[in-house]
């Protein structure tokens, strides 16, 4: 079967912290719809999500997995997404394919980070909770649901609740059995509560309810049940065990007949321009109007080449649907269309609007691309999603220098899976650096340049990226004058340096009056005073929120060239911002540290001995403190290590780009030190 129809599809991504159980609650889903024998076990590495060398052996997910299954005449498409923080980047690229987000909590471990970053990301979706493992020993899921309630609102609402043994499910919104003995509250009370959310957005519904007396059946129910999904004015909770199989076939139940449908779903947002141009337009899941479809997932197959996991908004795709990439103005031909079942494809003659499907071996693919059959739809694309900014850092050597190219064509392969994975050059100490989410991030994708490329590294913590900024005002004018027989070169620059608010960037202007510039020199001013920004003044860093304000110069009418003027701007900015009081910033970290509360004092101090500043503590469960600080990425190298071993590997650790400060004076003035005698110092 394919789907056809729209109303057949439900598009789900199960998102949860590492080890809540989303793989194993896949094999269930999928063995009970009969698309397996029997499940899998992430301990045995045989998962149909689990496919990749690398996850068998660390037992996690490390990219997002599609799977499929038919239940009761629908259709699901399933994204198993991975759980560890530092790939929250990689979990998220399922976020643009799903119509519902299914955060999955571990009954036993409670509320942890992951689950407050993914509930967080997921809003605008319609979610949902699912409470797995509930037969674990010593799970309280009565307080469970209480801490749920009280951390994501009261619009969490139970819709079964788990038997006083875990064994089984029970329905509280199609036919609750209200005799059945629950774990806490009871069928009746949790199909109230679910009623009187739902009906609070129908007027009539509510007056048929409450004046009437009279009850409601859940096919009077579907719409504002929807509505309430949309506007996250519902998040429903369920219980399974994914092991044993208890509240399996009534969660396929859920997803069949309560999932939004992706016409019943919030509408993505599309734009078509770039920037300040970028106005908003309508995609509408219609399979007779032009095709517009969106990538939301690339990942690099040995054996298939490149696949391109997308999303059809609009028209259908077919074998041999002739699709534009962006505003490119060669289509390519879809040779061969794909559903995904973990590693294994299968050929499909037809993707309607709504359904999930993948392309391979075409090269031009890139994540986050619309695809398109006609040029009316160029320049399409979602609107820009926010990615955690990547913090960590590790500078890589080849062992062999004929690796080199090799290791860049293989990094350009790993950013286009992994949105988190930032690759720059070290151009003073010429050599490659990475930057990911944290410690574990980083040591996957040496893993996997390892494992996929056979590439052997050396690798050394890179240069802090620090950043120069001035505080008041200043001017300068520099003259770049040299003569040496025949034409010689002249130019001179006035310009002003002003201190801007933090996080305002780079802003350039232009007084020049009466043609003292020419015109046609003014864009080698702007090339020297760039030059300049970017080398820094003080201590040799690239200067941040500044304006510079060209104001006069001259010229000379022979010996004035570009050469001259970019020379005299690029020297004018550097006197300036000496005259205007710059300082060195330091980059900070928001670090989140989950640890048990008897090693709150300890990790603290580890914490305020690295500079760090605790901005916030919280209790996520009963025996645990979550410490929020802001500590200086310099002072941060090992203290993952160091964690580790104060709370004997018991512990989490989440870090969050947290902007520049002032660095300390004697900071400053090494770094200046080291810069004015012509050394590298850190960077």
């Amino acid at each position: 079967m394919t789907p056809s129809s729209v109303h057949d599809i439900r598009n789900l991504a199960l998102f949860g912290h590492a080890g809540s159980g989303k793989t194993t609650l896949v094999e269930a889903l999928l063995a009970a719809a009969g698309e397996i024998g029997a499940p899998g076990s992430v301990e045995r590495g045989d998962t149909v999500a689990d496919f990749d060398p690398q996850e068998k052996a660390m037992g996690h997910s490390l990219h997002a997995a599609l799977v499929h299954l038919e239940w009761a005449g629908h259709w699901i498409n399933l994204l198993d997404t991975p759980g560890l923080p530092d790939l929250s980047g990689r979990a998220l690229v399922a976020l643009p394919a799903a119509d519902t987000a299914a955060v999955v909590i571990n009954a036993a471990a409670g509320i942890e980070s992951g689950t407050r970053r993914m509930m967080d990301a997921a809003k605008g979706k319609c979610r949902m909770i699912v409470v797995n493992k509930i037969d674990a020993p010593g799970a309280d899921l009565g307080a469970l649901m209480d801490a749920i309630a009280a951390t994501f609102g009261r619009e969490c609402l139970p819709i079964n609740l788990p038997s006083a043994d875990g064994s089984r499910v029970i329905d509280c919104f199609f036919s609750p059995d209200n005799a059945a003995a629950t774990a806490f509250s009871s069928p009746s009370a949790a199909h109230d509560a679910i009623v009187d959310q739902v009906v609070e957005l129908d007027e009539a519904l509510m007056a048929q309810y409450l004046e009437q007396g009279e009850s409601l059946d859940p096919e009077q129910l579907h719409a504002p049940f929807e509505q309430a999904l949309r506007e996250g004015h519902l998040v429903p909770v369920c219980f399974v065990s994914a092991r044993s199989g208890a509240g399996v076939r009534e969660l396929l139940d859920i997803l069949g007949k309560l999932a939004p449908d992706p016409t019943e779903a919030n509408v993505p947002a599309f734009l078509k321009g770039e920037g300040a141009a970028a106005a908003a337009v309508e995609v509408v899941l219609d399979a007779e109007r032009h095709v517009v479809a969106h990538v939301f997932q690339i990942a690099n197959d040995p054996y298939r080449g490149k696949l391109g996991l997308f999303r059809v908004h609009q028209g259908q795709v077919t074998p041999n649907s002739q699709l534009y990439i962006g505003d490119g103005r060669k289509p390519f031909k879809v040779a061969h269309l794909l559903r995904m079942q973990g590693k294994n494809t299968v050929e499909t003659a037809l993707a309607v609007p709504g359904d999930l499907c993948a392309v391979a071996r075409v090269d031009e693919l890139t994540r986050d691309a619309v695809l398109h059959d006609s040029h009316d739809e160029d320049y399409y694309h979602l609107a820009p999603a926010a990615w955690p900014q990547p913090v960590f850092g590790l500078a890589l050597m080849t062992r062999k220098p004929a690796d080199e190219q090799k290791l860049s064509e293989a990094l350009a392969r790993l950013m286009e899976e992994d949105p988190c994975l930032e690759v720059s050059f070290d151009a003073r100490h010429r050599r490659t650096v990475v930057r990911g989410l944290g410690e574990q991030h980083l040591k996957i994708v040496l893993d996997e340049l390892a494992a996929r490329w056979n590439l052997q590294l050396d690798t050394a913590t890179p240069s802090i990226p620090y950043r120069e900024t001035i505080t008041v005002v200043a001017e300068a004018r520099y003259r770049h004058k040299k003569q040496s027989g025949g034409a010689g070169q002249f130019g001179e620059v006035a310009l002003r340096v002003e201190p801007l608010p933090r996080g305002a960037g780079i802003e350039l202007g232009d007084e020049v009056k009466g043609g003292t510039i020419p015109t046609n020199f003014m864009p080698a001013v702007e090339k020297g005073v760039r030059q300049a920004l970017a080398e820094g003044a003080l201590a040799g860093f690239p200067l941040q929120d500044i304006r510079v304000v060209i104001t006069d110069g001259k010229h000379h009418a022979v010996d004035s060239n570009e050469v001259s003027f970019v020379t005299a701007g690029r020297h004018a900015l550097i006197e300036a911002v000496l005259g205007a009081r710059p300082m060195v910033l330091e980059p900070l970290l928001d670090v989140q540290v989950k640890v048990a509360d008897a090693l709150f004092g300890e990790v603290s101090a580890e914490l305020a001995g690295r500079r760090g500043r605790l901005t916030a503590t919280d209790s996520p469960a009963p025996g645990w403190t979550l410490i929020s600080a802001r500590v200086p990425m310099a002072a941060l190298e090992g203290f993952e290590s160091r964690l580790k071993a104060i709370c004997a590997g018991e512990s989490e650790f989440v870090l969050e780009a947290g902007g520049h400060e002032p660095a300390p004076q004697d900071v400053q003035a090494e770094l200046a030190r080291v810069f004015s005698s012509g050394g590298n110092g850190n960077h």
